[in-house]
Formats: structure tokens, C-alpha cells, sequence
């Protein structure tokens, strides 16, 4: 039995369109008029117990507004969705008790308390004894790095060390369903690797699902094996991350050192591959996937070849191309 299954989810919300000027003010108290905007259309998918999953689409594409109808927020306008076998909006105690919404840029600790007074509260409202408490807060601060801001006030965190209290927080009762909205934004470097490690402990030990956005493509990379694409509230793309990179990039980048110090005619290079830069003794090509071993062969027998790379495309690029389909 999948942990998510989400048929034909669509949600649209009606919005008053206020005329300009005092005038417009006006004709607004006796005669308003209104549009409608298609959040999420007809999105349908299945995520299996422990998968963890990357929900990508750029801003305004309706991924947060999918979270919150899984999570019981908002009413659907029309579909159906179950999340552990429950309807999400029904809003059953037993289901909230079993699932956890993080959302990076709004707060659920108290500002001017320590994290461990709010995660203490949160222990309370989920039944979690002070053993197990003690327990979990430690072996999570420990694995995050924020052992000692325990008894610090909220406010004066850092966003790395808040955001890292939230994910303890929001894991305090072990949900079997994790939703996490840009959950590493506006982190450094160094938080977003401790966070993205973290996560993908918790899951391979708790087997945990988890429905992740980011607009970090790190993440995705490092946490992700499947991807669901969203864009202006319709599913594009529901596949492997991998199959995404075959799919919308059709081709590699080939690059070469030279031992000369002259620069070969475009139409020379054309033949191997379309010239992406060319500078004395480096050349790097775009080339086809299925031209890719014979172009390499050619250049190594007819050009002074003394080193040779292939890579692929940037991930961050693939989507880009994605998105702008």
C-alpha cells in the first residue's frame, strides 16, 4: 500500500481584483469582481513507504500548496488524496500524530524561548515521556551540531542553527511521513551538508517518506533518486533523476587539452561536435550522447590529444531546461 497516493489533486483559489484608484475602491463596496487561479491541476502520483522524493518546480508552480493539502491545510478543490490511509483534510487526530510538515521559512518554535523549552511542549502535546524526549534531542542535536544552543533563545540563533531546532522539532514524535519545504534555504555550505546528512540517516534508519522541495540542487542530487517535476500546477515529469539528465539533455560535454597553441576553424571542430569554448590547447564540445565514444575516438586519432574529459550536463542546467519548456 503506497504511503502517499494523490489522484487528480487540483486546488484553485478565487482572488478579488481591486480597480485602480479611489474611484476603483468604490465601485469595490458595491460591486466586486474576481478571478480564479489554478494552483495545482490535476496532479496525480504514488510515493512508497521509506522512498524519498524531490518535488521540484519553480516558484509559484504549486508545489507548496500540494504540501499543504497532504498535510491537512487547505481543502482541495477537487481530487482525492490518502496519506498512511487517511484523507489529509479530515484532519483525524491519529493521522496528524503520524506525519510532520517543515516549512523553511515559517517558524514553530516560540521566538524568545529556548528550542529546548518548545521541543519540551511538543513532547507533551505528542504523549513522548521525558526519557524518550531526552533521548531523541540528544542523539538528533548531536548529529545536527547544536548540542549547545539547546538553551538558547530562538531569536538569537543563527537561521542554520533554527532551521536545524525545527527538523529536531518536527522529528521529535517520529512521523512515518515527513514533508519538507525548502528546508536548507538560505543555509551555508556547511549547514546545508549537515542537514542534507542528516536526512538521509534518519531515512535509511527510520525509513522514513519524505516529499522534499529545494531549489538547491545539491540536495536533490545527493538525497533523491526519484523526481516529480511540477510546473503551473500540472506534473511534467515523474521518473528517476537520472532519466531527467537522459530525457532533456541529449548530450555531453567533451573537453580537451591540446599541445598546440593554435586555435582550429569551427569548421574543422564541427564535425566532432558543436564548439562550446575554444581557447590555445583547451577545446570543449557539446556532443551528441550517441556520438559521443566515436567523436572522442576521432579527436584522439587526428588532433594532439594529451588529456581528455566528459562530463555531463549540470543538473541545475537540465532543470533550467525543464522549466523553460
Amino acid at each position: 500500500m503506497p504511503a502517499i497516493e494523490v489522484n487528480g489533486l487540483t486546488k484553485a483559489f478565487r482572488t478579488y481584483k481591486k480597480q485602480p484608484g479611489f474611484a476603483g475602491a468604490v465601485k469595490g463596496l458595491f460591486r466586486r469582481k474576481y478571478e480564479q487561479t489554478i494552483a495545482v491541476q490535476n496532479v496525480s502520483f504514488k510515493i512508497e513507504p521509506g522512498e524519498l522524493v524531490g518535488f521540484l518546480g519553480p516558484n509559484g508552480a504549486g508545489k507548496t500548496t500540494t504540501l499543504k493539502m497532504l498535510s491537512g491545510l487547505l481543502y482541495p478543490t477537487g481530487g482525492t488524496a490518502r496519506v498512511l490511509g487517511h484523507v489529509p483534510w479530515e484532519r483525524d487526530d491519529s493521522y496528524r500524530r503520524q506525519f510532520a510538515l517543515l516549512l523553511g521559512q515559517k517558524n514553530q518554535l516560540w521566538w524568545d524561548l529556548p528550542a529546548r523549552e518548545s521541543l519540551e511542549l511538543n513532547a507533551k502535546i505528542y504523549g513522548i515521556s521525558d526519557s524518550a524526549l531526552e533521548r531523541t534531542v540528544a542523539e538528533m542535536s548531536e548529529l545536527l551540531a547544536v548540542r549547545d544552543k539547546l538553551d538558547v533563545a530562538v531569536r538569537e540563533l543563527s537561521l542554520g542553527e533554527r532551521m536545524k531546532l525545527e527538523l529536531i522539532a518536527s522529528l521529535l514524535h517520529r512521523p512515518k511521513v515527513l514533508f519538507l519545504d525548502e528546508p536548507t534555504i538560505g543555509l551555508d555550505v556547511v549547514s546545508q551538508k549537515i542537514v542534507r546528512e542528516f536526512l538521509r540517516h534518519h531515512n535509511d534508519r527510520e525509513k522514513t517518506t519524505i516529499l522534499l522541495t529545494s531549489h538547491y540542487m545539491t540536495d536533490i542530487q545527493e538525497l533523491c533518486e526519484r523526481v516529480i517535476i511540477i510546473d503551473r500546477g500540472a506534473i511534467s515529469f515523474d521518473g528517476r533523476l537520472s532519466d531527467v539528465v537522459d530525457r532533456f539533455a541529449d548530450f555531453k560535454f567533451v573537453t580537451i587539452q591540446c599541445d598546440v597553441t593554435t586555435l582550429y576553424s569551427a569548421e574543422h571542430l564541427g564535425k566532432y561536435g558543436e564548439i562550446v569554448e575554444q581557447q590555445p590547447g583547451t577545446i570543449t564540445l557539446k556532443v551528441k550522447r550517441d556520438r559521443v565514444i566515436p567523436s572522442c575516438k576521432a579527436l584522439l586519432d587526428e588532433l594532439p590529444v594529451t588529456d581528455i574529459d566528459i562530463h555531463e550536463v549540470p543538473i541545475e542546467e537540465v532543470i533550467r531546461r525543464v522549466f523553460a519548456r
